[in-house]
């Protein structure tokens, strides 16, 4: 996984795990305790929590990083993309809220090297 941060109008949202495989964006944030920043999962239109310890706030991306719809998903749950989606953000519940997150948001990533 790579790292990174999270953006919105240029100033800084959270720390940022980027997936690199299949494999750990099916992984999600699954068999972790928690999550202190988030986790992109790009080309994934589905957030399952199938294995979690805890409930996550899960952000449907658009190809330009648009925030499209947010939803809370509590453990061993699925939730549905909708049109248009291109990725998914992944946080601990109600982290969103707190950094004020919205749909219509348009982010950005950094990745750290």
């Amino acid at each position: 996984m790579r790292s990174g941060w999270l953006l919105r109008d240029g100033d800084v949202v959270c720390a940022l795990e980027m997936t690199d495989s299949f494999g750990e964006r099916a992984k999600g944030l699954s068999g972790r305790d928690g999550c202190d920043g988030a986790l992109h999962l790009p080309g994934m239109r589905v957030v399952h929590t199938a294995g979690m310890r805890f409930s996550v706030d899960a952000a449907f991306l658009s190809e330009e990083l648009v925030v499209v719809r947010i939803v809370r998903v509590p453990p061993w749950r699925v939730a549905l993309p909708r049109r248009g989606v291109h990725s998914v953000l992944q946080t601990e519940a109600g982290a969103l809220e707190r950094w004020g997150v919205r749909v219509a948001d348009r982010l950005d990533i950094r990745e750290v090297r």
